[in-house]
This record gives structure tokens, sequence and C-alpha cells, in this order.
């Protein structure tokens, strides 16, 4: 009896990723949710610019490249041009949170029926370790090496509260992969998020708070602390927005 095996919504490719980044977990759950919905043949994936510009070759339905920031742009075209298929956009924040911010915005605001999974890691991870919206205040990166200054350079971008706010967004949640727990908590709220493209019922973000060991100057098992530590407490895990939710205030 086989109990467990690779997602068939994966392909063979080796991940290219560094040890201890969480994309590949996120990766998995996001194949695992396509598989258990049946949704593999008619699913349309949206890659990004940045450390997972290279989805298109893993997962295993049709995937577009998209300019840095533009995948909401290109999953809205995608979708109104055959409301059929299942769309979803997989971004980085630097990708969705800076160059990408008003397409993120906008897509909510007008309840796009797709899917986005966000993944924040308080860093630019592929272009060498830059300051990003993310990062935390006091944060030390290339770009902020005594930390990031918020009386200079400003508060980093809470997507998930700001996106709660627009009248169009359906369900926004902030998940984790640092842990078991945590990891089961992200594939529910990842499957929830495409079930409900599924059911038309209009735009789902998931945001997952994850590490970038290599950036952060850290080995995988002090990331995964350092995350628990220092970005939980200030991105709180939790559903931001579900109007989609029974009036028993289901999540």
């Amino acid at each position: 009896m086989v109990v467990f095996e690779k997602p068939k919504a994966l392909t063979d490719t080796p991940f290219h990723y560094c040890p201890g980044c969480t994309h590949g977990i996120v990766h998995r759950l996001v194949a695992e949710a396509i598989d258990e919905l049946g949704i593999e043949g008619n699913t349309i994936g949206v890659a990004p610019v940045g450390c997972a510009v290279f989805a298109y070759n893993y997962f295993a339905c049709d995937m577009i490249e998209a300019a840095h920031g533009r995948a909401p742009a290109v999953a809205t075209g995608v979708k109104r041009a055959d409301s059929s298929k299942i769309v979803f956009t997989y971004q980085g924040d630097g990708d969705l949170a800076s160059i990408g911010t008003a397409e993120t915005v906008h897509s909510a605001a007008r309840g796009e029926n797709i899917t986005i999974i966000f993944i924040n890691n308080a860093i630019y991870g592929m272009t060498g370790g830059q300051m990003a919206p993310t990062s935390l205040p006091g944060q030390i990166t290339q770009t902020s090496p005594y930390g990031r200054d918020v009386d200079t350079v400003g508060y980093p971008v809470k997507i998930a509260e700001m996106l709660s706010t627009l009248d169009g967004a359906g369900y926004i949640e902030r998940v984790a992969v640092n842990n078991v727990k945590n990891v089961r908590n992200a594939k529910k709220a990842i499957k929830k998020a495409f079930q409900n493209q599924v059911e038309g019922k209009g735009f789902s973000l998931v945001e997952v708070v994850s590490t970038c060991p290599t950036n952060w100057g850290l080995t995988p098992e002090k990331a995964l602390e350092w995350l628990e530590e220092n970005m939980l407490p200030y991105y709180p895990l939790g559903v931001y927005k579900d109007k989609f939710a029974d009036k028993e205030g289901e999540k």
C-alpha cells in the first residue's frame, strides 16, 4: 500500500531552491490541492520573476511566464478569456508586493475569480538579498546593512491586512510552513483558495510566511527559529477575510 508519494501535479524536475528554502514545501501543497480537486488538466499557472521563476518546470499543468509583477494581470486575462479554466499565480514578495502592487490590489478590488499564492520571506531572494517591501523594521539586508530604518524607507507592507479592506477581495489568509501544524493549516488554506475558484466565488489569496536561509545568513534550522521569533509576531497568522464563510463563521 502506498502511503506517501509525489503529487501527480508536480513534474520530476529537481527543485533548484537553496537548502532549507520553503518554496519546495509550498509547491507540494499547491500540487496536492490540484490533485485532490482533480483539476490538473484544467489548470493554468502563472509563474513570476524571482526565485520561483522556474515554477513552469515544476507544475504539471499549463504554465505561463509573466513579466515581473504582472502575474495577476496575466491571470485576469486568461480567466476572462476562458472562465472554465482554473488560474493561479505563484509570487514572491519582491514580485507581488513591490513592482506588482498595483496589479495585485486592482485584481482583488475587481474580485477577479483567480487564486494567488504569495510567498513572504521578507527579502529579495534571487537578486542577492536586498531589502524588500516586506523586510522587517531593523532587518539587516544587502541594502540595509544597519537595519531597515522606517524613518527613511517606511514600514513593511502587510499584504493580507491591506487586501482584506477591499470589498472585492473574497478570501485572504496568512499561513506559514515552519512546522507540521502550520504546514497542515497552509494546505487547508491553499486548497480552499482553489476550491473557491472552482465554485466561482471570486478572488482568493494565501500569504505564506517563509524562510530564506541563504540571504538571511542562517542555517535552515536557525532560519525556522528566526521566522518564529521575528516574522510571526509582525505577520500574525490567520484568516483576514472570508466573505464566503457561512453564518456560523466558518474559517
